[in-house]
């Protein structure tokens, strides 16, 4: 009995304690996931405004705004092309915003005259509709919203503006999205994907180590735990490997470099996933990505964008 009653005082004495140490953590995976789940933002490094008065070209870009299918706010600029012509999407990578793939949006619409839509995704640019990311679990679905969108715009004849199928240029996460999106909408023929992970829980695990500057495994599992009770289940993981095996008939253009890390390996192996008569072309050894386009030079940015438009030329046409 004494021993028992010395153990109990022993177990109170330490709970206060206990209690205050199991806060704490909840606290720190509360701030961890707050924290990747708020990309850092920036003002855009260029608009359609200030590219007007460097290039003196006039465009024609108008600022839009659509519904996604969950009821939220989507935004994106739009370049329209020409009537009857395919339009092509870009997706920007994690911490970008839809300004860093603006000049070769608008080089793809000068050559081929296709429809350009440059949306932000949920949680990026200034001042979001959508304050958070969902790295991943959401993007694909706001991607097809942003098809929705465009199949309704009209041309002066009143007329459909679009065709009936789509392009997508995607970075990290937001080739992450493309992929997925393809995978449910047969629409989505032709896909460029730059920089391509494995998948949803290695998004997040990069996300975590950059934010902490760590890369202990036990953090990042108990940061994943966190994530999934934080969106409240609807977390998904699923696997590019998967998604690229469950495509149809793509024409996918897989884009990886030095400058873009792990993600290089992961682009390598997701070339080996497609269906055989899939059309997959690969070039893995770029001196630079969609990672460091917004601070290359003009001979630099003209060598990466050129091999991506004639890609698009020759089977989005």
């Amino acid at each position: 009995m004494p021993r028992r009653r010395f153990g109990k005082k022993i177990f109170k004495s330490f709970l206060p304690i206990l209690l205050v140490l199991v806060l704490a953590c909840v606290v720190a995976l509360a701030f961890i996931v707050h924290g990747i789940t708020r990309p850092p933002r920036q003002p855009y490094l260029v608009t359609p405004q200030s590219f007007s008065q460097i290039s003196g070209t006039a465009l024609k870009v108008t600022d839009e705004g659509w519904r996604n299918r969950d009821g939220t706010a989507a935004r994106g600029w739009l370049l329209r092309g020409t009537e009857g012509a395919p339009a092509v999407v870009f997706l920007h990578r994690y911490g970008g915003d839809r300004s860093w793939l603006f000049n070769l949006g608008i080089k793809l619409n000068e050559a081929k005259g296709f429809t350009i839509l440059w949306p932000d995704l949920r949680g990026h640019g200034l001042n979001p509709p959508v304050a958070a990311s969902t790295l991943g679990m959401k993007e694909a679905q706001d991607l097809l919203s942003a098809l929705d969108f465009l199949r309704g715009l009209k041309g002066s004849n009143r007329e459909h503006l679009i065709a009936d199928f789509f392009g997508v240029y995607g970075i990290e996460l937001g080739a992450y999205a493309a992929l997925s999106a393809a995978v449910q909408d047969s629409s989505l023929r032709v896909l460029v994907l730059d920089s391509l992970p494995r998948g949803s829980d290695e998004l997040m695990d990069a996300r975590v180590s950059q934010y902490l500057g760590v890369a202990n495994s036990t953090v990042l599992s108990i940061a994943r735990l966190a994530t999934r009770v934080y969106f409240m289940g609807q977390y998904k993981t699923g696997s590019s490997c998967q998604m690229a095996g469950e495509l149809k008939n793509p024409r996918v253009l897989l884009l990886a470099g030095g400058d873009d890390g792990y993600l290089r390996d992961s682009t390598a192996a997701v070339q080996h996933c497609f269906q055989k008569k899939a059309d997959v072309e690969a070039k893995l050894d770029l001196p630079l990505t969609g990672f460091s386009l917004p601070s290359a030079t003009g001979e630099q940015g003209e060598s990466y964008d050129r091999p991506v438009i004639d890609f698009f030329a020759k089977n989005l046409l």
